[in-house]
C-alpha cells in the first residue's frame, strides 16, 4: 500500500487534494441525495393523500346513486393522472370491488381490470381507525388508502398506488447534474492543486539539484545562487540556502586555504614529519623526511617501520611507537642512530619526537554536552576539574602516532669536533709555551757550544761539538716553526708559496722518514703572493698531512709550484701549485664530500674541517682548486690524490677576481 503514495510533494499534494475532493464530494453528494430523496418522498406522500381523498369523494357520490355505481370508470378516469400506476375499491373486509392498473407502456398498453390479492401489508392497515394514511407496503412502494363515506357512514374503501417513475427521473437527473457538477469541481480543484503544486515544488526542485550538487562535488558552485521568484516560505527556504552555501563556500575557501597552508608547512618544512597507524605503519610523511632516509615517498606509504630500517633503531623506534600507543604520553628526544645504505660511509644520528593524535569517542563527546549549571557544580567542588579532565582522557583513544625527526648529526660532530678543536687548541698553546721556553735554553747551549769549539779541542772533541751545534739549530727551527704556526699575521705580507711548503715537510720531516714517503720538489720559479702567510702554512699541512695520511706504507709526495694563468680565463695570471701523492685515493662519492664541514673518512682521528678551513682559505685568497683522484679499488696501478691550486698574483688584492665577481661569475674551486 505504501508503494502507491508517491514520494514527491508535489504528488502527495495532487494525491491528498483529489482524495479530499472525492470524499467531500461523495459526502455532498450523499447529502443532496438524502434530501432530494426525503423531499421527493414528501411530494408523493402529499399527492398521493390528496388523490386517495378525491378518490374517496368522487366513489362516495357513486354509491350514493340509486343504481349500481360505475365504480370502474371513476378509476380509470383516475389513471388518466399520470402520477397514478393503479387504483382500487374494496369493501371494509379487504374485498375487492373495482380495480384499474395502467399496463407497462403507458396508455398505448391499455388498462388492466384483474386486481392482485391485497398484500400482508395493506391488510394490517383494515383495522386502523384513522384514514386517510399513505404508508409503504415493502412491494410497490407507497400506497394511499382513504374510506369511501354515504352520509358520514364508510361504505368502502379507496385504494391508490402513486406512479413514482418519473420521480425517479427526476431524481436521477439531479444526481447526474449533481455528479457531472462533481466531477468538473474535481477537476478544477485538480488543476488549481496541480498549479499550486507546481508553485510550490519547483523552488524545492532547484533546492534538491543544487543539495544533489553539492553532495555529488562540493566545489560546484557555479549554478548557485539559484533563482527564485516565490514570496512565500519556499522562496524565503530558497533564500536561506544560498546565503548558506555562499557561507560555506566561503569557510570552506578559508578551510582550503588553512589545509593548503598546513599542507604546505609540513611539506616544506625543514624538520621529518611522519605519521603511523596502530600496525606500525607510514600514513603520511613529508618530503624532508624521504630525503633524510633517502627513499622516496611511495616507497614508505603502507610500510612498517621494520621494512624501511633494520637492526636496533627499527627495533627501538617500534617500540617508542607502541608505547605512546599503549600510554598515550609522548616521547621526546628519542636519540637513533641511523645506518643508511645510500650512504655507507657515516652513520647518521636523528633525534626522534613522538606524541599520541587522539581521536574523540562518543562518550566523551557525550561528556563534553555537560549543562552550565553541572559545569558550575563541578567548579565549586574541589578537584572536580581533574577528575573532568581526567574522564575526558579515559574516553579518548590514540588514532595515531606522529613523529618528527631532526638530522641531529651535524650537531653531534659539531660537538665532537668543538671538544677536539678546543683539545687541539689548548695543546697548540701548550706547544707554543713550550717551544718558546725551550728556544730560550736552547740559544744558551748554542752560545755555549760556540765557545767550547774556541777552547783548543782534538779533532774528535771539535767533531762532536760540531755535530751537537748543528742538531740544536734542527731544534731551534723546529721550535721557530712551531711558534710560527701559533702567531698568525694579521694582514697580508708576500709570501713564498716554496718557503712556505719547505717550513711545513721541515715539521713533517720525522713522518715522512718513518712512513719512507719521497718528497719530489718541482719548484720553477721563484715567485711570491700577497697572502696570509699563516693561513697559507696551515693549508699546506692540512693538504701534507692527508697525503701522508693516505700513504701509511710509503709513497712519493709531489710539490710543485710554478707562474702559470687561470682555466677558466687565460688573462688571469697567477701562481699554479700542486700536491700529488700516490696513496689509496678516493673514491666518486667521497670526493664529492671531501670539502662539507665535519664530513671526514678517519673516524678516531679525524675532524672532518681540515679541508673545509683548506676551502675557506682558498676561497678568502681568491683561488680555485681542482681535484683528481683514483682509488686503489678502481685502478691499482695509479691510484693517488693529486690537489690543484691557483692563486691570481695580487692574492687577497686581485682586481681580477672582483671583477669576475662583479658580472655574477664567482671563483668556484672545483673537483
Amino acid at each position: 500500500m505504501l508503494r502507491l503514495i508517491p514520494r514527491t510533494i508535489r504528488g502527495q499534494l495532487i494525491l491528498g487534494t483529489a482524495l479530499l475532493q472525492c470524499v467531500l464530494v461523495i459526502a455532498v453528494f450523499g447529502y443532496v441525495y438524502h434530501q432530494q430523496r426525503h423531499t421527493l418522498q414528501s411530494r408523493t406522500m402529499e399527492r398521493v393523500s390528496y388523490q386517495v381523498h378525491l378518490l374517496s369523494s368522487v366513489a362516495g357520490f357513486e354509491f350514493q346513486k340509486p343504481s349500481l355505481p360505475n365504480l370502474q370508470s371513476v378509476l380509470d378516469e383516475m389513471l388518466v393522472r399520470r402520477t397514478i400506476r393503479a387504483v382500487r375499491i374494496t369493501d371494509l373486509a379487504g374485498n375487492t370491488l373495482a380495480y384499474s392498473s395502467r399496463a407497462a407502456g403507458g396508455e398505448k398498453a391499455g388498462i388492466e381490470k384483474s386486481a392482485p390479492p391485497l398484500s400482508p401489508v395493506e391488510r394490517r392497515q383494515l383495522p386502523l381507525p384513522l384514514l386517510p394514511i399513505v404508508f409503504d407496503d415493502g412491494v410497490h412502494g407507497f400506497v394511499g388508502l382513504d374510506r369511501i363515506r354515504v352520509e358520514g357512514t364508510p361504505v368502502a374503501l379507496a385504494w391508490v398506488y402513486p406512479d413514482s417513475s418519473q420521480d425517479q427521473v427526476d431524481l436521477s437527473s439531479l444526481l447526474r447534474s449533481a455528479f457531472i457538477f462533481a466531477l468538473l469541481a474535481i477537476a478544477a480543484n485538480a488543476l488549481f492543486s496541480l498549479l499550486l503544486a507546481r508553485s510550490v515544488t519547483r523552488p524545492l526542485r532547484g533546492l534538491l539539484r543544487g543539495t544533489k550538487l553539492l553532495v555529488r562535488d562540493p566545489e560546484q558552485t557555479g549554478i548557485f545562487p539559484l533563482k527564485t521568484t516565490s514570496m512565500n516560505e519556499a522562496g524565503e527556504l530558497t533564500r536561506a540556502f544560498n546565503i548558506m552555501v555562499a557561507a560555506l563556500h566561503e569557510q570552506r575557501s578559508g578551510l582550503n586555504d588553512t589545509l593548503a597552508l598546513l599542507d604546505s608547512l609540513l611539506a616544506n618544512a625543514p624538520i621529518g614529519f611522519a605519521f603511523f597507524d596502530r600496525k606500525l605503519r607510514y600514513v603520511r610523511l613529508n618530503q624532508f623526511l624521504a630525503e633524510m632516509d633517502t627513499l622516496p615517498i611511495g616507497r614508505h606509504l603502507g610500510r612498517s617501520v621494520q621494512e624501511i630500517f633494520s637492526g636496533p633503531v627499527a627495533m627501538e623506534l617500534a617500540d617508542a611507537i607502541e608505547r605512546v600507543f599503549a600510554t598515550g604520553v609522548p616521547v621526546r628526544d628519542l636519540e637513533l642512530r641511523v645506518e643508511l645504505d645510500s650512504i655507507p660511509e657515516n652513520s647518521r644520528t636523528w633525534l626522534a619526537s613522538l606524541y599520541p593524535v587522539r581521536t574523540l569517542t562518543e562518550g566523551r563527546r557525550r561528556l563534553s554536552r555537560v549543562t552550565a549549571g553541572e559545569e558550575q557544580k563541578q567548579r565549586r567542588e574541589p578537584g572536580a576539574q581533574d577528575r573532568t579532565a581526567d574522564a575526558q582522557e579515559a574516553q579518548s583513544q590514540v588514532g595515531l602516532v606522529g613523529a618528527v625527526f631532526t638530522d641531529a648529526t651535524d650537531r653531534k660532530l659539531s660537538e665532537g669536533v668543538l671538544r677536539r678543536t678546543e683539545k687541539l687548541a689548548a695543546t697548540g698553546r701548550l706547544a707554543a709555551s713550550i717551544a718558546h721556553e725551550i728556544n730560550n735554553p736552547l740559544e744558551a747551549v748554542t752560545n755555549l757550544l760556540y765557545l767550547l769549539r774556541q777552547q783548543p779541542l782534538d779533532d774528535e772533541a771539535l767533531n762532536y761539538a760540531d755535530m751537537a751545534q748543528r742538531e740544536v739549530a734542527r731544534v731551534s727551527q723546529i721550535t721557530q716553526q712551531t711558534l710560527r704556526f701559533y702567531r698568525q699575521s694579521s694582514k697580508p705580507v708576500l709570501t713564498s708559496p716554496a718557503e712556505l711548503l719547505d717550513s711545513v715537510l721541515g715539521l713533517y720531516q720525522a713522518r715522512l722518514s718513518s712512513a719512507r714517503v719521497d718528497v719530489v720538489r718541482n719548484y720553477r720559479d721563484r715567485v711570491e703572493l700577497l697572502a696570509f702567510s699563516g693561513e697559507m702554512r696551515q693549508m699546506f699541512a692540512n693538504l701534507i698531512g692527508n697525503a701522508l695520511d693516505a700513504m701509511p706504507k710509503g709513497g712519493r709526495l709531489t710539490l710543485s709550484v710554478r707562474v702559470s694563468r687561470r682555466w677558466d680565463r687565460p688573462e688571469v695570471r697567477g701562481v699554479r701549485i700542486m700536491v700529488a701523492d700516490t696513496g689509496s685515493g678516493m673514491t666518486r662519492s667521497i670526493r664529492k664530500r671531501i670539502f662539507d664541514a665535519f664530513f671526514t673518512t678517519k673516524e678516531a682521528t679525524g675532524t672532518g674541517l681540515g679541508l673545509w678551513i683548506s676551502s675557506e682559505i682558498i676561497d678568502k685568497h681568491h683561488g680555485t682548486v681542482r681535484v683528481r683522484s683514483y682509488a686503489e679499488t678502481a685502478a691499482p696501478a695509479r691510484s693517488g690524490t693529486v690537489f690543484m691550486l691557483f692563486f691570481p698574483m695580487e692574492g687577497v688584492a686581485s682586481r681580477t677576481w672582483m671583477e669576475a665577481n662583479s658580472h655574477g661569475a664567482p671563483l668556484a674551486h672545483g673537483a
